[in-house]
């Protein structure tokens, strides 16, 4: 015969009446069939446990544990909530425990980074591909920063999960940010260009240039301001928006340029790099995400990893 207890017990229960702790309660009461054992389980005192089974009571409108000279009895109605009940906890822990813990070799995720092309080849490229093997099912979108302004927007929307600007641009920001890696400048020339080295500083600054100005910006940059300290100019041909377009200039022509060493030293058999005869102040990278993904087990996971992949590259 089918028990209609459940059915009744919906319709009998208020939610308002009723939390996890109860259920927590009964299922130790139920296992125990002992208030004081139960108690001591649960970590409680024995009249506070008393008074959780008394609410219970009151919520399924049944006795539920009757007191006999051998400890408590339970009812036709607890035996028959014994099972649903410890599916139901059981459930609850595993939602926990899923939510907690972060596997990567069988994950299932979808992140989103953004960051500047530079960023992009220099780091992130042979980090998924590392991460991959790592953790084959989780899924990265890499997005190309336009403007850093919108950032705090955009983590705050979820849109992005992490952001690399440059450290300067997260200074003040109440965001939370981790400065994971510091870049320096390095010359750059067609491979097979230069004879003598260290480049004379007469013809860096008789060349032609190439440079990257995200925003188009002008014609200028940090090497036009550190010449300038020096009472010096360069001639700046091209201002483009893209480190790989700069790169793929001076491979092919004999234009000079000024770029991050990560990313030159990837393309070392197609260009000539030299140290640049005027000190050009490097840039720090930082990490950045915002408050509402911190605790994430995933993107805690891939924060640590990228943290960690800076740190040895």
């Amino acid at each position: 015969m089918k028990s209609t207890v459940n059915s009744a017990v919906i319709h009998t229960m208020d939610d308002k009446k009723i939390d996890l702790n109860l259920l927590l309660a009964l299922e130790a009461l139920l296992a125990e069939l002992n208030v004081t054992r139960a108690a001591r389980r649960l970590n409680l005192s024995q009249p506070a446990l008393s008074a959780q089974l008394s609410r219970l009571r009151g919520v399924f409108g049944d006795e539920l544990l009757i007191p006999t000279s051998r400890g408590v009895l339970p009812t036709a109605m607890a035996l028959e909530l014994q099972a649903p009940l410890r599916k139901t906890l059981d459930q609850m822990r595993e939602l926990v425990s899923s939510a907690r813990a972060f596997d990567p070799s069988t994950a299932t995720a979808t992140l989103t980074i953004a960051s500047s092309d530079y960023m992009q080849i220099a780091i992130l490229m042979p980090f998924l591909l590392q991460m991959h093997l790592a953790a084959p099912n989780v899924r990265v979108m890499v997005r190309l920063l336009q403007d850093s302004h919108v950032v705090k927007t955009e983590l705050e929307r979820g849109l992005i999960d992490i952001a690399f600007l440059q450290s300067e641009d997260v200074e003040g920001s109440d965001l939370r940010h981790t400065d994971v890696l510091f870049e320096r400048y390095i010359g750059i020339a067609r491979k097979g260009s230069i004879e003598n080295r260290p480049m004379p500083i007469e013809r860096f600054i008789q060349s032609k240039h190439i440079i990257v100005s995200p925003r188009a910006e002008g014609f200028r940059g940090s090497t036009d301001e550190a010449l300038a300290a020096m009472g010096l100019k360069r001639q700046v041909a091209f201002a483009v928006s893209s480190f790989m377009f700069l790169i793929e200039a001076v491979a092919q022509c004999d234009l000079l340029a000024v770029a991050p060493e990560r990313l030159a030293s990837r393309y070392s058999d197609r260009i000539d790099m030299f140290a640049t005869p005027v000190a050009v102040p490097g840039f720090s990278i930082a990490m950045v995400w915002h408050d509402r993904t911190h605790n994430h087990p995933a993107r805690i996971w891939l924060r640590e990893r990228l943290t960690a992949f800076c740190a040895e590259h």
